[in-house]
């Protein structure tokens, strides 16, 4: 009488054992205020299966989330203690997509605003975002620091968005960030032109291809609720198309502006960007793959790859058998529309704005040219120039990378490439932007395009077009958000109205003086990044390298 039930009993055990889900639904545990303190430094972790040791917040990657209200002010401390030889020793952390207006020296943008940070030292970022909220990261902007692990999410949430009635959950457990990795620690793999990421992490976990079958990111929802899943790129290279296996979901936000809804069964999301989508868990009951393919050469879903898993409640812990189906609705970015206060500035029509650049971008032998001239930061960042009295192109360093430009003016920006390594994404420090030509297409809109911070360049033979207007002084980076390419020369700094600035960010803090002398002190040993041992590995992994390089 027992032996059906005890055979059958161990027959369901074997199958769970087979299909069992090695997953953790934890996507983030530790969340902080607007007013804190972050500790960077150095530990082992394993979020692929292959243990390494990494640039860690607080000990854990991603980053603790950071989370604010509408008008709150921010207070964050963040300290440096860091020793591992092998990765940089210093620091700084930029706050992605907030203006820092008046406080350009809390932007966290090395040898732009500020020197980085030594090892056993601090610098306290206070600022504020009155009219921002939205989703919003921090990372590194030290050299390629943020490759080996220093970055995470932050979002600003506002208790009268305008399209609350879309959604019923919004916390930490819809943030949801998609990040490449790598096993290679990133001062050897600035060496190398073209470098490629291991694997890609969803919400901190992930496999590489080969590897063991390691935890998978789980995101639990419940059957009838809605959803605001907050995506955030934080890679340093790829960019990826983010689907979930038989869902469609509504796009509300690009990188912290507000979009009419609009809904699509796939997006390209791109280094640096980040969407807001609504998911309307209305499916039966079951595991559905969550799906984030990086464009990157052989990439697929293969031994559970590129991909976390959407559980309702009451399904069983054991791992998707969906189907990847070809995409019918994708995001095209010129169908999403600013919600609030929609419309480019200035007059409209191509050329017509008071400032017109044209910035070209060519790439040989792996160091890119903006207008002929290859970003190396200089040794005295461009706010101190300009503090220092410092005011035209002519007398700010680096020579030729420095573009003044007057207050209170429609700036149209026309950015084209050619050469291998697009599409790059563009970010401007201090703005959002109107995107009036979207890379791939010949059509304009001055009318009602999509406000950002980050945008596809597209590849060679294609152009993308953006306005903003000079109403925040100081400099702010404008540059490829593949920190490879960044690292590699793909930046310029936009100084605005510098005769401004010393009132703009008035008054500078005194610990941001001591930045420089400090980091200035410094000796190779405690700059860390392996010296030129970093260079002798890296031509042990390729010959495709760049020439020698001093230590950023």
């Amino acid at each position: 009488m027992f032996t059906p039930i005890l055979i059958a009993s161990l027959v369901s055990l074997i199958n769970a054992a087979s299909i069992v889900s090695r997953s953790q639904s934890s996507p983030q545990s530790t969340v902080l205020g607007p007013q804190t303190t972050i500790t960077i430094g150095n530990k082992v972790i394993a979020p692929d299966g292959y243990e390494r040791s990494a640039t860690l917040v607080n000990g854990i990657f991603p980053g603790p989330l950071i989370t604010a209200q509408k008008g709150d002010n921010f207070a964050i401390n963040v300290v440096n203690e860091l020793e591992d030889e092998t990765m940089f020793k210093s620091t700084s952390v930029h706050w992605h997509g907030i203006y820092q207006n008046g406080t350009n020296y809390a932007d966290g943008t090395s040898f732009v605003t500020q020197c980085p940070i030594a090892q056993n030292h601090s610098f306290l970022h206070s600022f504020s975002a009155p009219n921002q909220a939205g989703t919003y990261w921090y990372h590194s902007h030290y050299s390629v620091q943020y490759c080996d692990g220093l970055r995470g999410a932050l979002v600003i949430y506002d208790p009268q968005d305008p399209l609350a009635y879309m959604y019923d959950v919004d916390d930490a457990s819809t943030v949801i960030t998609l990040s490449d990795w790598y096993h290679v620690v990133a001062p050897v793999l600035r060496h190398i032109i073209g470098t490629t990421a291991n694997s890609s992490l969803i919400n901190g976990l992930g496999r590489y291809a080969g590897g063991p079958a390691s935890d998978l990111a789980v995101i639990s929802v419940e059957q009838g609720k809605r959803y605001r899943m907050r995506l955030v790129a934080m890679s340093c290279d790829p960019n990826f198309q983010f689907s979930i296996d038989g869902h469609n979901f509504t796009v509300i936000e690009a990188d912290g502006v507000l979009t009419e809804p609009l809904v699509v069964d796939q997006l390209q999301i791109f280094a640096g960007q980040r969407y807001s989508v609504v998911l309307v868990a209305d499916k039966p009951v079951n595991n559905y793959w969550m799906r984030s393919l990086p464009n990157l050469v052989g990439a697929s879903f293969v031994g559970g790859t590129n991909s976390a898993i959407l559980r309702y409640q009451g399904a069983p812990q054991v791992d998707p058998i969906t189907i990847n189906t070809p995409a019918q609705n994708p995001l095209v970015e010129t169908n999403l529309h600013a919600l609030i206060n929609p419309g480019a500035p200035g007059i409209p029509g191509y050329g017509n704005a008071d400032i017109n650049l044209n910035l070209q971008v060519s790439n040989v032998g792996g160091t890119f040219y903006v207008n002929g001239a290859a970003f190396k930061p200089p040794t005295v960042p461009v706010l101190l120039q300009i503090l220092s009295g410092a005011q035209d192109s002519s007398q700010l360093l680096p020579n030729g990378s420095v573009i003044v430009l007057e207050a209170n003016k429609v700036v149209e920006l026309t950015l084209s490439t050619t050469g291998p390594g697009g599409p790059h994404p563009i970010h401007l420090h201090g703005h959002a932007f109107d995107v009036v030509q979207s890379a791939g297409n010949s059509a304009f809109n001055y009318v009602n395009p999509v406000r950002r911070d980050v945008v596809s360049a597209g590849g060679t033979g294609q152009q993308m077009v953006i306005r903003w207007t000079t109403d925040n002084s100081g400099p702010w980076f404008l540059h490829c958000h593949i920190d490879w390419h960044l690292d590699a020369g793909f930046a310029v700094v936009m100084a605005e109205s510098p005769s401004d600035t010393a009132a703009h960010v008035n008054p500078v803090p005194q610990e941001w003086d001591q930045l420089c002398p400090i980091f200035d002190s410094l000796s190779p040993s405690q700059l860390g990044g392996g010296g030129r041992f970093a260079y002798e590995e890296a031509a042990s992994i390729t010959t495709l390298l760049f020439p020698p390089s001093p230590l950023p």
